[in-house]
């Protein structure tokens, strides 16, 4: 079949590359003039199931409440007049249930862990370099209560196949001897062995080229304007640059998904979470973290790739601005430079922001629609990274009648 798929971010070059290797023709649209120039382009760098806790959880609510006047919580509420968000909020606020969070958990944990196996092969075949590190990621608790409480939540996350290991703060150190220094300021740590941590930006790159050589064919700097429908089924696809027809069609455009599908009368619950991150150099000299991870006390990331450390923190609901300035990340970068003082060249940052697309249950939507050749990969929210294989693997078994790999419960548009 002759496929469009538009968006070339994580989701869209990743369901390229399987469409392709399927036997498909693909063509990729594409409104910036390279892959991974939006969310995918300085995300956490972590691929990290033995994290994959939604966050819809019994203590969001508190959470963003409290961040209506303090500017250090993890989860941080923005006042606007927006009906969209409200709508999106409320139903976040429905999933806020144990029962609710626990069944979303298992569903993210199961895609997570199969995607990561689905990205082992696609790495061992295209051969893209993304400074991949294997090794494991460590969960850090600053107090033993929360170490204490960390490790009874982990159950859910071990239920579903996660390997996951307390470890006291001596132990953690001897995993990263960058924590040798600090280890009085940390209780211990949540040990994940088969977690992992790459830049995204450079797969997804790779990875493109690795298409294009494969037959793909990319179309950059081409904003995608609608869907025409006729007869029940998706008849053209329109551009700034004249139109688009196919066999079938994929929505992958991460934050533009919602917006493109609305007109053809699918809803999507996606809605833009905003993510901060900066970038550091690593010079001769420094001691950066040997393992990726998390402060789970301040709530942000770590991962090292090559001579960088990438740190990304915060979740903000504040529609589709995606502007910031120094102060943002002034949290963010107190805690880094207290975990790893000597970790990297803090005063010279990169400064980052992107929306995450999230649906409220934290789960992706992949499959179809109620057009026969329109179908989506859209959703993917925070663990991108850690999900698009396996979404795109999947989509492909869909697009192609197969069954699929694994249960897709939960990971479809309801009714389809």
């Amino acid at each position: 079949m002759d496929i469009v798929v538009v968006g070339a971010g994580l989701a869209g070059v990743t369901a390229a590359w399987e469409l392709a290797k399927a036997g498909h023709a693909v063509t990729v649209v594409e409104r910036h003039a390279r892959p991974a120039s939006e969310t995918s382009f300085a995300n956490a760098g972590l691929v990290a199931p033995g994290h994959a806790f939604t966050w819809a959880s019994p203590k969001a609510p508190r959470v963003l409440l409290r961040s209506l006047f303090r500017d250090d919580q993890a989860l941080r509420l923005k006042l606007r007049l927006d009906p969209e968000m409200w709508a999106w909020c409320w139903k976040f606020l429905r999933n806020c249930t144990s029962e609710k969070a626990r069944i979303n958990t298992g569903r993210k944990v199961r895609l997570c862990l199969y995607s990561q196996h689905v990205l082992h092969e696609i790495l061992a075949e295209s051969g893209v370099e993304c400074h991949y590190q294997k090794g494991g990621l460590l969960y850090l608790h600053r107090s033993q209560t929360a170490l204490d409480t960390a490790a009874a939540n982990m159950r859910i996350l071990a239920e579903n196949g996660c390997d996951l290991r307390v470890l006291d703060r001596d132990a953690a150190a001897a995993i990263d001897p960058a924590l040798a220094p600090v280890k009085a300021k940390i209780a211990g740590a949540i040990f994940a062995p088969n977690d992992e941590g790459g830049d995204s930006a450079a797969f997804t790159r790779g990875l493109a080229e690795r298409c294009q050589a494969r037959g793909v064919v990319f179309k950059f700097g081409t904003a995608v304007t609608r869907f025409e429908a006729e007869d029940g089924r998706i008849a053209r696809l329109v551009t700034a640059d004249g139109g688009l027809r196919a066999d079938a069609y994929v929505i992958a455009a991460g934050n533009e998904a919602a917006r493109l599908a609305r007109p053809l009368g699918v809803r999507l619950p996606i809605y833009p979470i905003k993510g901060y991150s900066l970038t550091v150099p690593i010079e001769a000299g420094h001691a950066p973290p040997t393992h990726g991870g998390v402060d789970e006390h301040y709530l942000f990331a770590y991962c090292r790739l090559g001579d960088k450390l990438r740190l990304t923190a915060t979740a903000e609901f504040t529609g589709y601005d995606t502007t910031h300035k120094p102060g943002d990340f002034r949290v963010m970068l107190m805690a880094a430079r207290d975990l790893f003082p000597n970790g990297a060249a803090y005063d010279r940052p990169s400064y980052w922001a992107c929306l995450r697309p999230m649906t409220p249950e934290g789960t992706p939507i992949v499959g179809r629609t109620p057009y026969p050749n329109l179908f989506l990969d859209v959703g993917l929210g925070h663990m991108g990274w850690t999900m698009c294989s396996g979404a795109a693997r999947l989509l492909m078994q869909i697009v192609d009648g197969r069954k699929t790999d694994i249960d897709m419960t939960g990971l479809t548009l309801k009714g389809y």
